[in-house]
């Protein structure tokens, strides 16, 4: 059997008398089309090879508040949310626990204007797609829950913290991933302009307690919820810009349920309650974990309620 370089020599030498043999031309074709196809495979090797320029992706974020004039709900928030990283992200905290909703912005703001030698070696834990997202736009170092299961401080925002510190939280539907922080922080602290600061829970946030739930048992959630747990007006939240319920981060429903005045001057008891009903991923109810709570004002003053003990302390942080 002719090798393959010397099929090669004897075909460029004399092709019409070496494809005169039967045997030597049917060997000759197998030989081209193997070698046709690997001229083809390096060719694409090599195209594969060929750098390729990445496309930036577009999103949208908020605007900075510097050169730009803020309500006076805006003004609130971005006070709050500046005094509290002023107070508790030190430089000695390395891991920082980000939240959602509309004060975070202004807390990863204040962030940034540490400057890049404070942040360079600090890796920051978002609760969702928002924080996330805040998180990679302004150039901060991304980690995971799983990479650094101890955070030094969670900052996040709150729907309404009542006088003991207890909040429900929910509203944007990260209620899972926020707790998670929470709960992993060795410190948690809430920060929100002065509609939130409450007597009792409920009372100015109206649409009740955001509850996660399984797709499969959202309807037998809601009927306990409803028939069983005292909260006849518990409806299953609809989404405003597409067909459909609400899905979370993590492909759930949410359920909103408020209660009575009574039955939520004791928070942890419905909190229990509700954690026992089978479907239920996880409730908006923060109780027992917040250390501070931070409460812009339209005077420019800051409300901040703390732990000491047992106890809270209020304070009020006058305008400079």
């Amino acid at each position: 059997m002719d090798s393959s370089s010397t099929r090669m020599s004897l075909y460029l030498c004399n092709p019409h008398k070496y494809l005169c043999c039967p045997s030597r031309a049917a060997s000759f074709r197998i030989f081209i089309h193997h070698h046709r196809l690997f001229s083809s495979a390096k060719t694409h090797l090599a195209s594969a090879q060929t750098p390729i320029t990445p496309v930036p992706r577009t999103v949208t974020m908020p605007v900075s508040t510097a050169t730009t004039t803020l309500s006076a709900i805006e003004q609130s928030k971005r006070l709050a949310a500046y005094t509290a990283v002023d107070k508790h992200i030190l430089p000695e905290h390395k891991v920082i626990g980000i939240g959602s909703g509309s004060t975070v912005p202004y807390v990863v703001e204040r962030i940034v204007a540490q400057g890049r030698e404070l942040n360079k070696d600090r890796v920051f834990i978002p609760t969702g797609f928002q924080s996330k997202e805040l998180i990679v736009m302004s150039n901060l170092n991304l980690g995971d829950i799983d990479q650094f299961p101890t955070i030094d401080v969670t900052i996040d925002g709150a729907d309404e913290v009542d006088l003991d510190l207890n909040c429900i939280k929910g509203g944007g539907a990260c209620q899972l991933r926020e707790k998670v922080l929470a709960e992993a922080a060795n410190t948690f602290i809430v920060v929100a302009d002065y509609r939130k600061n409450a007597e009792c829970l409920g009372t100015n946030f109206t649409p009740g307690v955001p509850i996660e739930v399984t797709p499969f048992a959202y309807g037998q959630v809601l009927r306990k919820l409803q028939n069983v747990l005292g909260s006849p007006n518990a409806t299953l939240r609809m989404a405003k810009a597409k067909a459909g319920p609400v899905v979370t981060d993590n492909s759930n429903f949410v359920i909103d349920a408020p209660f009575p005045r009574e039955t939520m001057m004791n928070p942890s008891t419905i909190l229990a309650k509700i954690k026992m009903l089978t479907g239920v991923v996880e409730v908006g109810l923060f109780c027992d974990m917040t250390q501070a709570a931070y409460f812009g004002n339209e005077d420019g003053s800051v409300t901040v309620k703390r732990k000491v003990g047992s106890r809270v302390v209020e304070e009020s942080i006058l305008p400079s």
